[in-house]
């Protein structure tokens, strides 16, 4: 079994700065993908960023140029560094680990509020 476990949301005024970060532990393959999604009340859970084991990385369009996505391969852990937040990206954000012959794993989420 996979556990994830995030931490680093809060609340920040706009034009502020937020890292979250992921760590996974368990039955983890050496072939994955880590990312982050988020759902923001009444929207779909939507993609914001992802990295491979591989080093590729993608992001939603809304954050491009604002999120980094890292990761550190040792610690299994993956983090997002936010700029330039906007009260759109209010959400609850969501680890996700996807790894070859798995249906996909979930962190709990973590709640980022930006105030205008």
């Amino acid at each position: 079994q996979v556990q994830l476990v995030e931490s680093g949301g809060g609340l920040v005024q706009a034009g502020g700065s937020l890292r979250l970060s992921c760590a996974a532990s368990g039955k983890i393959s050496s072939i994955n993908t880590m990312g982050w999604y988020r759902q923001a009340p009444g929207k779909q859970r939507e993609l914001v960023a992802a990295h491979t084991s591989g080093g590729r990385t993608n992001y939603g369009d809304s954050v491009k140029g604002r999120f980094t996505i890292s990761r550190d391969h040792a610690k299994n852990t993956v983090y997002l560094q936010m700029n330039s937040l906007k009260p759109e990206d209010t959400a609850v954000y969501y680890c996700h680990l996807m790894s070859i012959g798995s249906m996909g794993d979930w962190g709990q989420g973590t709640q980022v509020t930006v105030s205008s």
